[in-house]
C-alpha cells in the first residue's frame, strides 16, 4: 500500500510540476499573441488617426497641434468607422423618406448595343392632321358646345350656334328673290350661291325659301374628327369671318421629334427605321421611320432635328411625353450613348453644374461631382462629360443632400474644397468677414454662389418669408414652442405668395423652385410638431435653405450668419440674425450665448 501511495504522490507532484512550468508559458504567449494583436490594432489604428479643431472641423490633419486658425488643440477626428471617403456624405433612410430623395440610372444600363445609337426627344401632334374651325360669317357666339381643351369631336358635330346679322339679311333677299325666280332667275340664283358660300347647305337654303321665316341662330358643324387642341373663342364672342373658334388635332398619328448632333447626322437619312419607347410604357416599343431631318443646323444647340411619324390608334402617346430612339448604326461608325438627366438633378453655381451621385449601389451614400451640360430637350439635359453610363444620380431632392453635405463639412455647391465652416473670404460675393474673425489662413476657402440678380418685387418676396423665419428664430431663442408652430405657418403662407413668374433667368427659377419646396417642406414639420427639440432639429434644416436663398437672391438687409458648434450633438449648426449679438436658437435660455458670428451676409 505505501508503494501505491508513494506512486500516487509523485504523478500528483509531476502533474502539478508541469502546470507550472508549461501552463504559464503557454498562457504566457497567448497573452502575449493578445498584446501584440492589441499593440497591431492601436498601432493601425493611430496610423489612420487624423486630428481635427472643434471649432474648425475642416481641418484635418494626420498629427496632434493647433488649429493653424484659431490655435486651439486639436481634437481626435472620427476615425470614419463607416468607411466612406473624405468627400462622401451617407443619409439615413428615414432623412430620404422625408426629403422624398430619389434617384435614377443613366444611361444605357445593359451596355449591350454597340451598333445603336440613342437619341432623346419628345412627342408633338402632328401638324399634317391639325384643323382649325373657323366661323364662315360675322356674329356673335350664342352657344359653344366645346367645353375644354382635349375635348373629342366628330365630324359632323354641332360645335356653335351664331347670332349673325349678315345672314339675317341675305335670307331676306332669297325670301324676296324666290318670288321673282321666274322673272329674275338671275338674281335668284345669285342670292342662293352667296349662301351657300357662308357654308350653307341646300336643305338649309330650301328650308328657309319654302317656310319664308327668317333663321336668327345658325349652326357650325366640324368639318373633322379629333381633339381639341385649342378653345380660341367663349360664347357671347364676336367673330369675324373666317375667325378660327377652336383647333383640332387628330392624334391617330403624331410626330417623335430627336435632336441629333452634327456628329451624328452622317447616321440618319429619311425612310430609316428607328425604335421609339417612352418612360410611360417601359417594355412596350414603337416601330416607326425617319419621315424628316432639317435642312438647317442650330447653331445654338449644335443640333437639327429630327422626325419620325408614329401610329397612335390606340391613344396612348400624348403630346409632351418624353421618348427615346434607338437607330441602328454600322460598326464602324457606332455612336456613344447619350446620357441625359432631368434637370431637377442639377445644381448650377455660375461656372460648375454639379449632380449627386450614389456611389453605393446598397447605402444611401452620395458624392457631389461636376458635369458638362449639352443641350437642353425640354426638361432634360444631355450630359456631354462627368456621368458614366449605368451610374445612379440624385434626381429629386438634390438641395436637400447638399444641405446635408453643406452641414457635414463635405463638398458642396457652396463649398467646392469642402470643410464645415460657411464663413465667407474676401473672394465671396455678398459677404465679409467680421473682423475679429478674419485671418489669412481662411484664403483657402470655397468661393461662395454667385448672386443671381433678381427683381426688387421678388426680393420683397423673398423678405417676407425672412421676416417670418426671424420670427421663427426668436420664439427658439425665447423657448416658445408654440410661436414657433405659429411662425412656422407664417413661413408656409408667405411661401405661396411668392410668384415664381418673376423670375426670368432659367437657372433662378430652377433654383427657387427647389429651395422653396425645402422651406415649404421644414415650415410644415416645425408648424406641426409641438416639441421644441423637433422643432429646433427641423429648424436646421430650414436654414441651411434660408441662408442659401439669401446668398442667391438678397433680401436687401445687412444679416448675420452665426454657428453654434455643440448643437446638434456637436455636429453644429447655422442661423441667420439681424443682431450681431449671440442669441442661440438651438438651446435657448440653457446656453443663450454659445456661437459666434461667421460672416456678414450683405
Amino acid at each position: 500500500m505505501k508503494k501505491y501511495i508513494i506512486y500516487v504522490a509523485v504523478l500528483a507532484i509531476g502533474l502539478v510540476l508541469g502546470y507550472v512550468i508549461f501552463g504559464r508559458s503557454a498562457e504566457g504567449s497567448i497573452n502575449d499573441k493578445k498584446i501584440t494583436d492589441m499593440s497591431e490594432n492601436v498601432s493601425h489604428s493611430e496610423e489612420h488617426q487624423m486630428w481635427t479643431c472643434s471649432m474648425h472641423p475642416q481641418i484635418m490633419q494626420p498629427e496632434p497641434g493647433d488649429c493653424p486658425i484659431c490655435g486651439m488643440h486639436l481634437i481626435p477626428a472620427e476615425t470614419g468607422a463607416d468607411g466612406l471617403a473624405l468627400n462622401e456624405i451617407k443619409m439615413s433612410e428615414n432623412a430620404m423618406a422625408l426629403a422624398n430623395i430619389q434617384t435614377t440610372i443613366v444611361g444605357n444600363v445593359s451596355g449591350t448595343d454597340d451598333n445603336t445609337m440613342q437619341l432623346s426627344g419628345k412627342i408633338l401632334a402632328n401638324e399634317e392632321a391639325n384643323a382649325v374651325q373657323a366661323s364662315y360669317f360675322e356674329g356673335r357666339i350664342e352657344k359653344l358646345n366645346v367645353n375644354f381643351t382635349g375635348e373629342e369631336v366628330r365630324r359632323g358635330q354641332l360645335l356653335a350656334t351664331i347670332y349673325a346679322p349678315t345672314l339675317v339679311a341675305a335670307q331676306q333677299e332669297l325670301i324676296t328673290a324666290s318670288n321673282m325666280k321666274e322673272s329674275q332667275p338671275a338674281l335668284y340664283n345669285a342670292v342662293r350661291n352667296k349662301l351657300k358660300l357662308w357654308k350653307l347647305s341646300e336643305s338649309q337654303i330650301n328650308q328657309i325659301e319654302s317656310s319664308g321665316k327668317v333663321r336668327e341662330n345658325f349652326p357650325i358643324y366640324a368639318t373633322v374628327s379629333g381633339t381639341v387642341s385649342q378653345k380660341m373663342a367663349e360664347e357671347g364672342d364676336y367673330v369675324k369671318q373666317g375667325q378660327p373658334i377652336v383647333k383640332v388635332s387628330d392624334l391617330g398619328t403624331v410626330w417623335a421629334m430627336f435632336d441629333a448632333y452634327e456628329r451624328q447626322i452622317s447616321q440618319l437619312k429619311v425612310g430609316q427605321k428607328i425604335t421609339v419607347t417612352t418612360n410611360a410604357y417601359p417594355n412596350k416599343e414603337f416601330e416607326a421611320t425617319v419621315s424628316f431631318i432639317d435642312p438647317t443646323l442650330n447653331t445654338k444647340s449644335r443640333t437639327v432635328s429630327v422626325r419620325a411619324t408614329l401610329n397612335n390608334k390606340e391613344d396612348i402617346l400624348k403630346p409632351g411625353m418624353f421618348v427615346t430612339a434607338k437607330v441602328a448604326t454600322s460598326q464602324a461608325n457606332k455612336m456613344e450613348t447619350q446620357i441625359t438627366v432631368p434637370a431637377t438633378a442639377v445644381m448650377w453655381t455660375g461656372e460648375r453644374s454639379l449632380v449627386y451621385v450614389k456611389t453605393d449601389p446598397n447605402e444611401p451614400v452620395f458624392e457631389m461631382r461636376a458635369v458638362t451640360l449639352g443641350t437642353k430637350n425640354g426638361s432634360v439635359y444631355t450630359i456631354t462629360d462627368g456621368l458614366s453610363n449605368g451610374e445612379e444620380i440624385v434626381t429629386n431632392g438634390t438641395f436637400t443632400v447638399d444641405a446635408a453635405a453643406q452641414l457635414q463639412g463635405k463638398k458642396s455647391m457652396m463649398n467646392a474644397t469642402g470643410g464645415k465652416t460657411m464663413t465667407g473670404h474676401e473672394g465671396h460675393l455678398g459677404m465679409q468677414e467680421d473682423s475679429s474673425r478674419k485671418n489669412t489662413n481662411e484664403a483657402n476657402h470655397s468661393q461662395m454662389n454667385e448672386r443671381i440678380e433678381v427683381s426688387n418685387k421678388f426680393q420683397n418676396q423673398l423678405k417676407q418669408v425672412f421676416d417670418d423665419y426671424i420670427l421663427l428664430k426668436d420664439a427658439l431663442v425665447n423657448d416658445n414652442g408654440k410661436r414657433a408652430q405659429q411662425a412656422g405657418k407664417q413661413i408656409d403662407q408667405s411661401l405661396k405668395k411668392v410668384d415664381m413668374k418673376l423670375l426670368s433667368d432659367e437657372k433662378a427659377h430652377n433654383h427657387w423652385m427647389t429651395i422653396q419646396k425645402e422651406l415649404k417642406n421644414s415650415a410644415n414639420a416645425i408648424e406641426n410638431s409641438s416639441d421644441i427639440a423637433s422643432q429646433r432639429g427641423h429648424f436646421k434644416h430650414l436654414s441651411a435653405h434660408m441662408i442659401s436663398s439669401v446668398e442667391l437672391f438678397g433680401v436687401n438687409q445687412k444679416v448675420y450668419l452665426e454657428f453654434c458648434p455643440m448643437a446638434d450633438n456637436n455636429k453644429g449648426a447655422y442661423w441667420i440674425s439681424l443682431e450681431k449679438e449671440i442669441k442661440n436658437p438651438y438651446y435657448g435660455e440653457d446656453m443663450l450665448t454659445c456661437g459666434e458670428v461667421k460672416a456678414t451676409l450683405q
